[in-house]
Order: C-alpha cells, then sequence, then structure tokens
C-alpha cells in the first residue's frame, strides 16, 4: 500500500498544532468506524502476535511498539491506535477531577528540529469521563491498555498521593496496567514527586492499595509502573532505582519531555515553557534509560520512550536495556509507517 500520510501531513501541518491534533483524532475515530483506517495509512494490521509477541511485566504485548501517554490524553481512540499496530497504547494522564489544562497556545512545533513543545498542563475529562470514552474506544482493541495517571493541578504536593489513590480505584478495573507520572513538566511541582523518599511512600501506598482492590476485582493484578523525567542526574537516577529495586515497582518508563533547550538554541519558538520531545530528546531519553537499567534489579522491566523517531532509534533503546518502546512525536512526524517498521523488528 502507498503510505499517504506525508500528503495528510502537509495538510496537517498547515493547521495550528492542537487544531492539527484534535483533527487527526477525528479523522481516525471516523476512518476506523467504517474499517478502512489500516488501508487509508497503508499501515494494516501489526504482524501477527504470535510471531511478535512478549511476554512484560506478566502481559502479553502484541509486538513491543507502543503508543505514548499524551496523545490520547481523553481515550477516545484505543481501537483506531490498534489499526495502526501498535501493541499498546498508554492514554491519559487522567486527573481525578476534570481539568482544561493550561492556557492555549500550548502546543508548537520545531519542524527544522522534528521536535515538539508542549505545555498542555493536564488537560483531560477526568476518571468517569475518561472510563466513559473507552466504553466506546476500546472494542476489540487486541492490546494492552495502560492508563496513565496524575494529580490535579489545584492539588497541593502534600495532598498528591490522595489523586493518584483516587485514580488508581477509577481506573482499576479497565486497565491492563497503570502508570504514576511524576514526571510531566507541566503541572507546578509535580517533578518535585520524584525525589526517593516521596517516590517511595507513593509506590508503597498505590502497591497497598492495589492489594486490596485485586482482592475486589476477582483476583486481577494491575502492574504498577513509574514515568520518570530525562533532567535527572546521574545521583537522581541511581537513588531513584533503589527505590524501584526496594519496592519492587513493576516497570519504568524512561522518559518524558525534557526542559532542557540547549539541542533548539536559536530556535524562534525555543523559549516557549513546557515539554521538548522528539529528535533533540533521543540521546538524552536513552542515555538515562541506560543509566537506569544499569543500577535497577534486571527483574524490573524498562520501557523505553522519548525521541524515537526511526527505527534505529527503537534499536538503540532495545540495546540499551529497553523491554518495550513508545511513540508520540515519531508517530506525527513519521506517520504510522513508523510503527510497523518497529513492530517487525527482530
Amino acid at each position: 500500500m502507498p503510505d499517504l500520510y506525508p500528503l495528510a501531513r502537509r495538510l496537517l501541518f498547515a493547521m495550528d498544532a492542537e487544531t492539527a491534533h484534535h483533527a487527526t483524532l477525528s479523522g481516525m475515530r471516523a476512518a476506523d468506524a467504517l474499517g478502512v483506517l489500516g488501508l487509508l495509512t497503508g499501515s494494516g494490521r501489526s504482524p501477527d502476535p504470535l510471531e511478535s509477541a512478549v511476554e512484560v511485566m506478566g502481559l502479553r504485548f502484541p509486538n513491543r511498539v507502543g503508543l505514548a501517554a499524551g496523545l490520547d490524553k481523553a481515550g477516545t481512540a484505543v481501537h483506531a491506535f490498534g489499526e495502526l499496530g501498535f501493541g499498546h497504547v498508554e492514554v491519559g494522564t487522567v486527573t481525578p477531577r476534570p481539568q482544561p489544562g493550561n492556557d492555549k497556545p500550548r502546543l508548537f512545533r520545531l519542524k527544522e528540529h522534528g521536535a515538539i513543545i508542549n505545555r498542555m498542563g493536564f488537560n483531560n475529562p477526568g476518571v468517569a469521563g475518561l472510563l466513559a470514552n473507552l466504553e466506546r474506544s476500546r472494542k476489540d482493541f487486541r492490546g494492552v491498555l495502560g492508563i496513565n495517571i496524575g494529580k490535579n493541578f489545584d492539588t497541593p504536593n502534600e495532598e498528591a498521593i490522595r489523586d493518584y489513590l483516587l485514580c488508581l480505584e477509577g481506573v482499576y478495573g479497565a486497565a491492563d496496567y497503570v502508570t504514576a507520572n511524576l514526571s510531566s513538566p507541566n503541572t507546578k511541582g509535580l517533578r518535585d514527586l520524584q525525589n526517593a523518599e516521596t517516590c517511595r511512600e507513593l509506590i508503597l501506598r498505590l502497591q497497598e492499595r492495589r492489594e486490596s482492590l485485586q482482592a475486589g476485582h476477582g483476583g486481577k493484578r494491575v502492574p504498577l509502573v513509574i514515568k520518570i523525567a530525562p533532567d535527572l542526574s546521574d545521583e537522581a537516577v541511581a537513588a531513584l532505582a533503589g527505590v524501584f529495586s526496594e519496592t519492587r515497582i513493576d516497570g519504568v518508563i524512561t522518559t518524558n519531555t525534557t526542559i532542557a533547550r540547549e539541542a533548539v538554541a536559536g530556535h524562534p519558538l525555543a523559549n516557549e515553557a513546557g515539554g521538548l520531545s522528539g529528535s533533540p530528546l533521543t540521546e538524552q531519553a536513552t542515555a538515562i534509560l541506560a543509566r537506569l537499567r544499569s543500577e535497577l534489579d534486571p527483574a524490573i522491566p524498562v520501557i523505553g520512550s522519548g525521541g524515537v523517531m526511526t527505527a534505529d532509534d527503537a534499536r538503540a533503546k532495545f540495546e540499551a536495556g529497553a523491554a518495550l518502546v513508545q511513540v508520540y512525536t515519531g508517530l506525527i512526524y513519521r506517520g504510522p509507517r513508523l510503527v510497523r517498521e518497529i513492530a517487525v523488528m527482530r
């Protein structure tokens, strides 16, 4: 099938970035409802899951490439993303209560760098809204569903654990795994939760709540994952690796977006507040992955995210120790063909 995405990208890139984002999701849902999404994108379905399936965190993933959180915040297009070939889809970040996020404009393309800056700010429909959307959008999705959780912007850090527990309780029945997002730069003070002691307390409280939820859901055990930032020092990574190993967290995602701007210095949009993703993040995110992997208990899997723009970028993350990879900005610049290129890798 021809790859029609370059033409679609020209049209989408002529729009404001956030308008294009919503137009893409709407178009995907419509094409999926008609059963033609795979044909229009040239991607078709993912490879036969029996040929490329992997087991991670006790879950069977049809392949090793997933959609990173942030692209489908409201969980409206899970099945559609599955039709693009993703073996897992992570929706959210979701917070207990709905919130609009930060003021617009809040999403910017740095096309010369293959990058995006976003300061969306956890705009989402809240747990109840997300679950209602998933009822419609998940349908017969064959992959693994992750749900990324966070705190409301007006919840002080000393009460943040309450928000994470509320989210875990709300999404437990729908999720295959749950990721606690401690690393978005777009919610004030959120990254402070990455300090070792606070992170340890959060994990232990989540694990404790999971025990009771597991009993109430027929023994269903939902793996818990932590997502960390790429801007951590070696000392901070080592301290967190110790916490993760001690608490036996089920998995870690490296990394979220970066607040660094050296790689895009001089660009007219470089000083926009928010998290930078895409090509400028590739090496930094992979280095954090390798550093964490070297410090972490070998039994705990790491999921590589951040700057996966090509199959070679994904391969570098696998070689650094990733069990799975996730794509976001690479999908925007490369389209669905990137998903297949990674999914068929051996």
